[in-house]
């Protein structure tokens, strides 16, 4: 089994080598053939739409050339009847000579308000239109057939303006499908401009149908109008005209991309959109723009699959021709990957062996001149340098292990230096403190410390060294070690300050420096001082009190200038009061996105506190911090203080 696992691997990775080189060829192949195909598509489609466009802008002329004719005879009408009184032999003789001289009116009438004609009668219409027969026929419009409803005559009343109207069936006048232009007139006698009746003009549709009918697209596709209100007035399919509008062909289909359509369409405007055709069912572009003078809309539908048909046969005879090609290349390239990985199986075999662990096997000697001999002699200098790194590492490992220890035993001696055992005094009731601190590194530069001085006061400091790691804790030591030595003999903490100032500042050629906040409270005053070396203002939160932040007297960081000069400051402590002391390491605590813990956030947290005693405020605030970082590492240490004063009696 293990003679023909080589083997295997050897024809595996002359398969494989053909597989990628032709995967690669076939993608570069596809993108290729696909961009070509989107680009092909892209022109086709743009060059249809400039068609469709112009297809639709033709209709449209010629739909509008027809209106405006049909506008033109009744304008002039209207003109007569508001400039002068005509008889009604005149009227009747100007109205026939109208329709006899436009044939594209179907047919024209003069209707008069009631009793506006003739104050004998409500109704004075006369109609005249052309007969099957092609002579011009005459009717009046009243009685039964009650003109003044009808929307031909109210919207142009209303409006005061000549307006095209809905198509209709006119089963009163010229008993067909037909659409209405209405040109009102006014009665200027008087002075004053009063509505006198309108002059219309219809239009036969069936004449539209058969105009937008000869419209011819490829094999399937088609013209159509709609009015206004989407109502289909032509299309290939007669079931729908005056039937139908395109807003509920598209709801009765499931189309709501040509409900969208037809918005735009009804509003005017003019656009290019891929829609499903209600006549073919197929996936259809549609040109359509607006026929102004009558408010319809002309659409122009293109089936996609007759657009695109001569596309896509050559694409498939691309696509098999190319599928040959690759099979071809395909053997080629297995028989030349073949040949090249005979050498490399042989060299596999003594690699099996130095991975075994047998740093000492012989390579075999190759003398192709290409890369798999270079590839030999790379893996015999590599086992010479690996026998020698293996040397290397052990004994970086063994001085690894030994730094980590050490590393432990500094974290241990350095967390010693601190007080941990809280409460602190047991034979104190006057105050309760807590206190925790949690390095960024193995070790770090923050400390804390808090002591009783000899007459009785307490004292407690927070500090922040500059640096982080070991040279940060040696620093801190030193620090605090001073700072405790000299408190016993100075009177205030500003001297405290100013005496560890001047030891840390000579021979400081690392330029190290440290913040620190400390003070000394008289426990039965409750009589606060206390002075500052460039750190955070502690919190001062009253009892029943908002929490705010403690006033600083100025102060320059320890270790930079000899003769820095410090001050104090006095604040009186009230029976539960507490004060909170901390690092920037919780006010400047980021998130993932680098937003900061903030000093808002650390006084909202503060004013959230639940409770006042000293130890679960500190673990709060730790919980607080840990929540905003979240997973974002740790970029300082973290140190906080909490001091609650209970009063000389303890509380």
């Amino acid at each position: 089994m293990t003679r023909d696992l080589p083997t295997a691997r050897r024809r595996g990775l002359a398969f494989r080598l053909a597989l990628f080189i032709l995967t690669s060829t076939t993608l570069i192949y596809l993108v290729a053939f696909g961009y070509n195909y989107y680009c092909s598509r892209q022109v086709v489609i743009k060059n249809v739409r400039a068609t469709a466009a112009q297809l639709a802008q033709a209709a449209v002329l010629r739909i509008e050339s027809k209106l405006r004719a049909v506008e033109a005879p009744p304008r002039m009408v209207a003109g007569h009847l508001q400039a002068r009184s005509l008889s009604s032999i005149a009227l009747l003789t100007l109205m026939h000579d109208m329709v006899a001289g436009s044939p594209e009116i179907y047919g024209g009438a003069a209707a008069f308000e009631p009793h506006g004609f003739d104050p004998a009668h409500r109704y004075y219409a006369p109609y005249f239109f052309h007969t099957e027969e092609g002579r011009v026929g005459f009717t009046r419009l009243g009685g039964a057939y009650d003109y003044f409803l009808q929307d031909w005559y109210q919207v142009p009343r209303e409006l005061e303006r000549p307006v095209w109207s809905e198509p209709y069936f006119d089963d009163g006048g010229g008993g067909i499908l037909m659409a209405t232009y209405a040109h009102p007139f006014y009665d200027l006698s008087a002075g004053e401009r009063v509505f006198h009746g309108v002059v219309t003009a219809d239009i036969s549709l069936e004449d539209l149908v058969a105009e937008i009918g000869a419209i011819s697209i490829y094999e399937t596709g088609y013209a159509f109008v709609i009015s206004r209100n989407g109502a289909f007035l032509a299309h290939p399919d007669r079931d729908l005209i005056m039937r139908h509008s395109i807003f509920s062909v598209a709801e009765e289909r499931g189309i709501p991309e040509l409900r969208a359509v037809g918005r735009e369409m009804a509003q005017g405007r003019s656009g290019f959109a891929a829609v499903t055709s209600v006549h073919t069912g197929l996936r259809s572009l549609l040109a359509y723009a607006p026929v102004p003078a009558a408010d319809w809309a002309v659409g122009v539908m293109i089936p996609e699959e007759e657009l695109l048909a001569d596309i896509r046969g050559l694409n498939h005879t691309v696509l098999a021709i190319g599928a040959l090609g690759f099979t071809v290349l395909f053997l080629v390239v297995v028989g030349i990957s073949r040949s090249i990985t005979r050498p490399l199986h042989r060299l596999m075999r003594t690699t099996t062996e130095i991975a075994r662990g047998n740093l000492d096997a012989a390579l075999p000697a190759v003398r192709t001149g290409d890369e798999v001999q270079l590839l030999t002699h790379s893996v015999d200098e590599m086992r010479l340098a690996l026998k020698a790194y293996i040397a290397d590492l052990t004994e970086t490992t063994k001085a690894k292990e030994r730094i980590e220890s050490e590393l432990k035993i500094a974290r241990a001696i350095q967390m010693s230096f601190l007080p941990k055992h809280f409460p602190p005094f047991a034979d104190q009731a006057a105050f309760d403190l807590f206190a925790a601190l949690e390095p960024a590194k193995a070790v770090g530069g923050d400390l804390y410390d808090f002591f009783m001085l000899a007459d009785g006061r307490l004292f407690f400091s927070v500090g922040d060294v500059s640096d982080k790691g070991v040279p940060a804790a040696l620093f801190m030591a030193v620090s605090k070690t001073l700072m405790k030595g000299i408190a016993e003999l100075a009177a205030s903490p500003a001297e405290i300050l100013a005496r560890v100032n001047a030891e840390l500042c000579p021979g400081n050629d690392s330029a190290m420096f440290v913040t620190v906040f400390c003070g000394i409270l008289d426990l039965t005053t409750g009589e606060l001082v206390y002075s500052n070396a460039g750190h955070n203002p502690p919190v001062l939160l009253r009892a029943g009190g908002t929490p705010e932040m403690l006033s600083l007297p100025p102060g320059m960081v320890l270790g930079v200038m000899e003769d820095a000069a410090f001050a104090d400051s006095t604040v009186r402590l009230q029976a539960g009061d507490l004060l909170l002391l901390y690092t920037d390491g919780v006010t400047e605590a980021m998130d993932d996105a680098g937003r900061l813990f903030s000093d808002e956030r650390l006084l909202d947290e503060m004013g959230a506190m639940p409770s006042r005693a000293p130890q679960p405020v500190v673990e709060r605030l730790f919980a607080a911090v840990h929540a905003h970082a979240a997973d974002a590492p740790q970029s300082d240490d973290i140190t906080v203080l909490a001091m609650q004063y209970k009063g000389p009696a303890g509380v």
